[in-house]
């Protein structure tokens, strides 16, 4: 028998069933539309604090798919010179780390979630099969057999958090950047590059579409989980994040790239561009521009990287050169480990090749003969010396004032001689004095035409008459660097071959570390930079304490600046400490050596690369016998003449001149002479040639000393 009202109340009961059915999946559907929301915070967040590697030669793929998976998901690929980090996005609350007997755990409450993680570890072995599978791991891109694939889970809630379980390295966001690049540079750019197309194909963009909400309520079935849910959206509680504070800042940005690239060799560390200096890499001048800075500002680099940039940007090729022989090729090397996409169109030459290229291409023969000028001069010395040695004794002085002074502006008659400045030259000449140089002078060139020969300078001022003949062309740009140790011949020559375009000119230097006499100003070749120059002011390289020791040296000493007058060291912030410099004073050359060859060796012993050690001396001979004493102790050596910039595990020992450009974690300056760094140095307007010497030669020891990064000795003997 049907009771009354029983059809009525089981339909109501169905109903009361469908209403919980579907409460409990809004409930899950709220509880998931959370965890989402939270998720893309989290992810916009970590975003923007991973965005920073973009300018230091990493891709960041962004919300991809896993390979040949259609619905799980990783937030990032992060590809570069570090490394394939597989990055995901967190913002679980109560998390902790717990210690079980040396294996960590993570807690979230009283909950072990550790194993949430195995995933994203599954995934980092999964990578590494696929790109062994596409050939890599054989070593087409070094280093990924040794496990460049990492997985890296970060809390954009937490600042306080470090734990790795079952491969996956866990930390709070402020950590994230350090974790990524404090791996060191693994691979160079053109590795990078060739892993590009093979990362981003594994690992394609995440289609959305695919994975929209369908939500189907049946009464009689608990709610099933949201069907398209990725699987790496679990509904795990979540902090909101998106009101938080930053918990890292730009400056703790910047200072994880720095501390990354310390840990490199040193080759890495030269090419290093810090996210500040990128702005004058690109900026555009109408005309002849300069870049300058004190010491350790990253002036060459800046250079490098710019010689690039408008490589990218313009027609034609790009010489960079400067005075040294071998850095051309060191910055060359340099320039393929950081863009070797554009090392075709970027031609390195020291400027004495560049006059003989210029010549050869213009049918000009050569008749440079260093070994046979030096012949000449000492003949005319012997012969016409006595009257300029009644005003100061010094041959070498001498020989200066005709190469740099007369023939390095290109003086062709006594008056202008007569007439011109003397920037950097201390002792003053009447023009009596003055007559009787230029007699030398006539004397010399005199005997050189009888031998028919040139010297260094006659190769330069025929290459500018050879291009006052016959413009250049093919070139869009020159960028000099160190351009305050070039003559005013030489950038005659260097001005011709770019042109007056803009961006065509671009002069690097810093007048602190000229370290050649004589001097000129950038007006007598008609260039006005005015609105057309950079500063560098911040000293990424050296620590406060070898900065301050370096500048005291060369305190009281004044320099000229090509752009004109005396000038002041620019100022610079140095942002790191280090330990003080050692000067150690030795009473015999063989003390000193043992000395300095034990420093090398326990330096090496307490973990710097021997690649990364600088040893400089004055002289040639001098760099010689120090390569002698490092070798007797064991110690392998490289000789700057022969570094192309590769990174080799051995000591790199040259003189201070070829040392310009360069940087060293440990620089080792020996055989200093007392003079220079004993009592009573004097300085100022001491008005002598032993005094402009001794000038030149602090300068020059001030070069060697702000070459050092990390650490500093100085053996004075």
């Amino acid at each position: 028998m049907t009771i009354a009202g029983e059809s009525a109340g089981l339909q109501a009961r169905a109903y009361d069933d469908t209403a919980a059915a579907m409460r409990r999946q809004a409930d899950l559907a709220e509880r998931m539309a959370a965890n989402y929301r939270a998720a893309a915070s989290s992810e916009s967040r970590l975003a923007r604090t991973l965005a920073p590697l973009r300018d230091d030669g990493f891709y960041l793929l962004e919300d991809r798919r896993w390979p040949g998976s259609t619905r799980a998901q990783v937030d990032f690929v992060v590809l570069g010179p570090s490394g394939v980090f597989l990055v995901d996005a967190k913002t679980w609350r109560d998390v902790t780390v717990l210690d079980r007997g040396g294996e960590q755990r993570i807690l979230q409450g009283d909950d072990d979630v550790t194993d949430r993680f195995d995933k994203l570890a599954d995934l980092a072995e999964t990578t590494r099969a696929e790109l062994a599978e596409h050939g890599l791991a054989a070593g087409e891109v070094h280093g990924l057999a040794a496990g460049e694939v990492h997985a890296l889970a970060v809390f954009t809630n937490r600042s306080d958090l470090r734990a790795t379980v079952h491969g996956v390295d866990i930390v709070g966001e402020n950590l994230a950047l350090r974790e990524i690049l404090g791996r060191g540079r693994r691979w160079g750019r053109g590795d990078v590059e060739r892993l590009f197309p093979v990362v981003a194909g594994l690992f394609p963009p995440y289609d959305h579409s695919a994975g929209a909400v369908a939500v189907i309520v049946k009464p009689e079935l608990e709610p099933a989980p949201i069907e398209g849910m990725p699987i790496e959206a679990e509904a795990i509680e979540t902090d909101a994040v998106a009101e938080q504070p930053a918990l890292i800042s730009v400056d703790e940005i910047h200072d994880a790239m720095l501390q990354g690239v310390l840990a490199e060799p040193i080759e890495a560390w030269m090419a290093f561009l810090h996210p500040d200096q990128a702005r004058l890499v690109r900026k555009s001048f109408t005309g002849p521009s300069r870049i300058r800075g004190a010491a350790g500002t990253g002036k060459t680099v800046v250079g490098l990287h710019r010689a690039a940039h408008l490589a990218r940007q313009y027609d034609g090729t790009v010489l960079v050169t400067t005075y040294v022989r071998t850095l051309p090729d060191v910055l060359g090397s340099l320039l393929r480990r950081m863009a070797p996409e554009v090392v075709d169109r970027v031609e390195f030459r020291g400027v004495f090749d560049v006059a003989k290229r210029v010549l050869r291409e213009r049918g000009v023969a050569s008749k440079l003969d260093g070994a046979g000028a030096k012949l000449a001069w000492e003949k005319m010395w012997r012969e016409r010396g006595s009257a300029v040695a009644t005003i100061d004794d010094s041959e070498r002085y001498w020989q200066e004032e005709v190469d740099s002074v007369i023939k390095g502006r290109g003086l062709t008659s006594f008056e202008a001689y007569a007439d011109c400045a003397r920037p950097g030259r201390r002792r003053r000449l009447s023009r009596a004095q003055r007559a009787e140089v230029w007699r030398l002078y006539e004397a010399y060139e005199s005997e050189l035409r009888r031998r028919d020969i040139w010297d260094f300078a006659d190769q330069i001022t025929a290459a500018v008459a050879a291009l006052e003949a016959t413009p250049a062309s093919g070139y869009s740009a020159v960028v000099i660097d160190e351009a305050q140790d070039l003559s005013c011949q030489m950038i005659r020559m260097l001005q011709l071959i770019a042109g007056d375009g803009p961006d065509a000119l671009t002069l690097i230097g810093d007048g602190q570390q000229s370290i050649y006499p004589g001097g000129y100003t950038l007006s007598e070749l008609g260039i006005n930079l005015a609105g057309r120059g950079a500063v560098t002011t911040v000293n990424y390289r050296n620590t406060v304490e070898i900065a301050e020791f370096a500048a005291a040296l060369v305190a009281g000493d004044a320099f000229n600046d090509i752009e004109g007058g005396i000038a002041t060291v620019d100022a610079a912030d140095i942002v790191r400490r280090g330990a003080a410099p050692q000067l150690h004073r030795f009473t015999s050359r063989a003390e000193h050596d043992r000395a300095l060859a034990a420093t090398v060796r326990r330096a090496i012993e307490s973990g710097t690369r021997a690649g990364d050690i600088g040893v400089l001396a004055a002289t040639l001979n001098q760099a010689s016998e120090l390569i002698a004493a490092l070798k007797s102790a064991g110690v392998p050596t490289v000789n700057l003449l022969e570094y192309t910039g590769q990174s080799v595990d051995a000591v790199r020992v040259g003189t201070i001149k070829r040392s310009k450009g360069l940087e060293f974690s440990k620089v080792l300056v020996g055989r200093v002479p007392g003079v220079l760094v004993g009592p009573g140095v004097e300085s100022g307007g001491v008005d002598t040639a032993a005094a402009e010497r001794r000038t030149l030669q602090r300068r020059e020891l001030y070069v060697a000393m702000t070459r050092a990064r990390d650490a500093l000795w100085v053996g004075v003997v």
